[in-house]
């Protein structure tokens, strides 16, 4: 082959055991003289993300180790070495030797995880080895996720053990024996409890695939990662004390409902001085022996070529200590007992346990779906790959349904044995299948030997390995720092998970997360935009140094602006919001009420001063003067003049001529860039929002409103005859323009014409006011500067009307809109109002 070319001399160096990767780093090298096609560049310099924790990478800096550099090489999730892989002699081969190896490493310590959950969920021990070896299998079929490690998982297997205990408690199987003692019948319990819980896996795995196959993956989204945090940390603590009574070696009864974490704590302590003393030793003894053996692992993991086993260690030991001694017999320490060997027919689930069940059923489906994709999402944003959520979603449910037809009890994603597959480099799912085999092994063989397995040694294995989950508590102090709402969400779940019990928990907590998102869209910040110098970008403020206050023709000091968008729990919240804003405290409501009352007033008094004058015309009496009538009509109220000619319309009256207080702004614009959509209410809101700015004798215009948002109005009736699309520009500095050249052109229409002097010179010019760049007056004796308008928005006495007339004038009904707005090429296809 070409490894061995004689002109290569890396190529003379390669043994038979370290071809592989010395052909992969001279391939992506383009050293490779003979190679078939080219292949990419190297990235060792760790600028590919997908490379930053590649081992292969962090190998070139030591030595030149074939073997290592090999496997290393064979486990790199890289995409351009799986480019390079394929064009290889012999890598299939190598590379499923390579990604099988993390499955040999988790193969001693399989059995364990399925024989103490089973306890968690109040089954017999051997269908934690069924939970372990159908839904593993099938999973490699279905799942998208090269590293997960599907099976039974501690908080759904309290969710199902929380289930039989209150639908199926060991009190309903009391017996009599010898006509007087009382006792449980174990075998009848035990049968009576594997129906119900396969019944409720079958339900979980209809949830989850009609969930999948309705698109429906993104439910998970409404699980935030406090929440899920949160809650995982909280049914660790149920996990903890339902394995106290098997660490004390004492007889509880099964609690159920709301409180009962709390009454079974309660029973514990009451119930200590029975405590069985040789079932606490041997408990804490594995326990020590467990947690310094992966303390040992953690710190050595770099040096070890394997992790140690302590699991499996533990339990053979144990095992083999309680078989010789016999420690049920002398001690009274409780063993697993009878494993029956070999597999069992599938049964059809019993349906009548449907509707007792459905409510956990789908709370049992969304929390192990969100375990699971929250998993497979981590490692393949680590390893640069996708994760279908859909299809994994699927892939779960196909998992428990057909699972449940061979007394499985529904499984999640094992964060252990992932994060265990995943550091030794297991990158595909080859590594279940030979779980799988294992753990079938077990079930036919194997399972019969651990008859004698203390109890205590399995709590003491589940105990241990909430490690991790109770680490989460370091969650407080990190999120008192970055975001106290989160904060609360983990707080409220927690505390509603531990009361109320891990079903009504977790919809209390789902309740609560999506309550905040709309306390924040509902209480979200306004703020007033003013313009950075010689810029066209504004900004509030309140936050910038560099933002100039825009005086006269615009609300305030700037622009108002909300942060959210505008919906029916908000937008009255808005309305109140913008007119508070206004500058020198100007009242809106209050303004308007006044002119209503001074426009009343004033009705009045010009009928009585019409009635008046009819009188004395007809008595022939000359009119009185107009003085004399403005003397009679009160302070702060001025009667408008009735034009003397027959058929004229008086002018209307304005807040000058009523006496009352003037706004100092004219214009107010609302930058909608964060709307992403309207409903109903908020459009009639808006509706009123004009309406009563009008009646202060203030424009309103809208700013960066998106196509979407526009096309709503449009449906919702939003435009008449007095909002028209005028008021709309695609940006806010294309609004400021516009205003600022109306306000020019009505400065000098109102200036009065030059008078000449008698001998002939024109008079002295008068001097107008300047315009600041929003075009409101100074009152300063400068010269006024014209700002330019900007070529983008082409806002001037005749380019304004040009840009917002559309290319192809409607006809028709739509005509009546003399103005359009600003419409591109894609939103063009939109019906005129």
């Amino acid at each position: 082959t070409w490894l061995s070319c004689p002109s290569c001399p890396r190529g003379r160096l390669a043994t038979q055991e370290g071809r592989m990767g010395m052909a992969v780093e001279m391939a992506l090298s383009h050293r490779a003289p003979h190679a078939r096609s080219p292949l990419p560049s190297p990235c060792f310099s760790g600028s590919c993300p997908s490379c930053a924790g590649c081992p292969a990478t962090q190998s070139r800096t030591g030595s030149w180790g074939i073997l290592s550099r090999a496997s290393a090489w064979a486990s790199c999730t890289c995409p351009r070495v799986s480019d390079a892989m394929p064009r290889l002699p012999g890598a299939p081969c190598r590379l499923g030797g390579a990604r099988a190896r993390p499955s040999v490493t988790c193969l001693p310590a399989l059995p364990c995880p399925g024989l103490a959950y089973a306890l968690l969920a109040g089954l017999p021990p051997v269908t934690g080895l069924y939970s372990s070896f159908y839904p593993v299998f099938l999973y490699f079929f279905f799942g998208t996720s090269r590293h997960n490690s599907v099976g039974p998982f501690a908080v759904i297997s309290v969710m199902i053990g929380s289930v039989t205990d209150s639908l199926l408690p060991s009190e309903n199987f009391v017996e009599f024996v010898n006509g007087t003692n009382l006792t449980v019948n174990e075998a009848r319990r035990d049968a009576a409890r594997v129906e119900l819980v396969a019944t409720i896996t079958v339900l979980t795995g209809i949830f989850q695939v009609a969930l999948g196959l309705l698109q429906f993956g993104f439910v998970v989204t409404y699980l935030s990662d406090p929440l899920v945090r949160g809650y995982t940390t909280a049914a660790s603590v149920h996990v903890l004390v339902s394995q106290l009574k098997n660490v004390f070696g004492v007889s509880l009864g099964e609690h159920s409902g709301p409180l009962s974490l709390f009454m079974t704590f309660i029973e514990i302590c009451q119930k200590l001085p029975q405590t069985n003393v040789g079932t606490l030793v041997t408990a804490i003894i594995a326990m020590v022996a467990i947690f310094a053996v992966k303390e040992f692992n953690h710190e050595f993991a770099t040096k070890l070529p394997m992790p140690i086993p302590i699991e499996l260690i533990t339990i053979i030991v144990s095992t083999g200590i309680s078989y010789g001694v016999n420690l049920n017999a002398k001690f009274g320490i409780s063993v697993v007992g009878h494993i029956p060997s070999g597999l069992k027919p599938p049964v059809v689930p019993n349906v009548s346990y449907f509707g007792q069940v459905v409510g956990n059923a789908f709370a049992i489906a969304v929390v192990g779906y969100a375990i699971c994709i929250s998993l497979g999402k981590i490692f393949a944003l680590k390893h640069g790959y996708k994760v279908d959520s859909n299809q994994e979603l699927i892939a779960l449910g196909l998992c428990n349904f057909l699972g449940g037809f061979f007394q499985c009890f529904a499984i999640s994603c094992s964060m252990s044995r992932s994060l265990v597959q995943e550091s030794t480099g297991g990158n595909s799912q080859v590594a279940g299948v030979i779980s799988s085999l294992v753990i079938l092994v077990t079930i036919l063989k194997i399972g019969e030997l651990f008859r004698d397995l203390p109890k205590a040694i399995l709590s003491a294995i589940i105990i241990i390995n909430l490690k991790g989950m109770f680490k989460q508590f370091s969650d407080l102090r990190t999120l008192w720092k970055s975001n106290q709402v989160d904060l609360m969400v983990w707080i409220v779940t927690f505390v509603a998970t531990l009361m109320l019990n891990l079903d009504i928990g977790l919809g209390a907590s789902v309740a609560f997360g999506l309550l905040t998102v709309i306390f924040r869209t509902q209480l979200p910040r306004y703020s007033i935009l003013g313009r950075i110098s010689d810029t066209d970008v504004y900004r509030d403020v309140a936050e910038y140094q560099m933002v100039t206050e825009q005086r006269g023709g615009i609300l305030g000091e700037g622009i108002f602006r909300s942060s959210s968008t505008l919906y029916f729990a908000n937008v009255e919240l808005y309305a109140e919001a913008l007119k508070k804003k206004v500058r020198d405290g100007i009242n809106v409501d209050r303004l308007i009420e006044k002119k209503k009352k001074a426009l009343k007033k004033l009705k009045k008094q010009q009928k009585k001063a019409e009635k008046e004058k009819a009188k004395r015309k007809k008595a022939g009496s000359p009119s009185l003067p107009q003085d004399t009538e403005d003397g009679q009509n009160g302070p702060g109220v001025a009667v408008i003049e009735l034009s003397s000619a027959e058929g004229s319309t008086p002018p209307k009256p304005t807040l000058r001529t009523l006496g009352l207080p003037q706004p100092s702004f004219h214009a107010v614009i609302l930058d909608f860039s964060p709307v992403s959509f309207v409903d109903t209410v908020s459009i009639k809101i808006l509706k009123n929002i004009f309406r009563d700015f009008h009646e202060i004798e203030a424009e309103v215009f809208i700013a960066g409103c998106p196509e979407p948002v526009l096309a709503q109005l449009e449906r919702g009736n939003f435009f008449s005859s007095a909002i028209t699309k005028h008021c709309f520009f695609p940006s806010v500095h294309d609004a400021v323009l516009h205003i600022s050249a109306e306000q020019r052109q009505t400065l000098v229409s109102t200036q009065p014409r030059r008078p000449c002097d008698c001998d002939g010179r024109e008079a002295a010019k008068p001097t107008l006011p300047c315009l600041s760049p929003l075009g409101g007056p100074q009152h300063q004796d400068v010269v006024p500067q014209v700002e330019d308008v900007s070529p983008r928005s082409r806002v001037g006495e005749e380019g304004f009307a040009t840009l917002m007339a559309p290319t192809h004038p409607p006809q028709g009904p739509e005509a009546s809109y003399p103005h359009q707005p600003l419409r591109s090429p894609r939103a063009a296809a939109l019906p005129w109002p």
